[in-house]
């Protein structure tokens, strides 16, 4: 259940990862072009400081997630399915077939 719900955030963590490395600026402007306007909400440096803080916290968090998930998978890959057998003695061993042999017929002479 916990695997399962560390995996779906890994999920959102990359795409949110994928989107803020996306919309920071770089030689060829990429996707930050459209968040031009914004730079009197992020301050005066604009949004640049902004996303380089974000993509480095999710980075962050990607990567604490991604050992926690190797560690969870680890530890499930070391137990079996065995180790959880609860042994029964009620159930009797298996009994051999009687052989029947048949009577050997006698022949006499007369």
């Amino acid at each position: 259940m916990t695997t399962s719900l560390l995996l779906i955030i890994q999920i959102v963590l990359v795409i949110i990862l994928v989107i803020a490395v996306l919309l920071q600026k770089s030689s060829s402007i990429g996707l930050g072009a459209y968040s031009g306007s914004n730079e009197s909400v992020f301050g005066a440096k604009g949004p640049s400081s902004f996303l380089a803080k974000t993509t480095f916290i999710i980075g962050f968090l990607f990567v604490v997630n991604t050992i926690t998930l190797g560690y969870m998978y680890s530890q499930s890959a070391q137990s079996s399915v065995i180790d959880e057998m609860v042994p029964t003695t009620d159930v009797a061993a298996p009994v051999a077939p009687v052989a029947v042999t048949p009577a050997i017929p006698t022949t006499t002479k007369k």
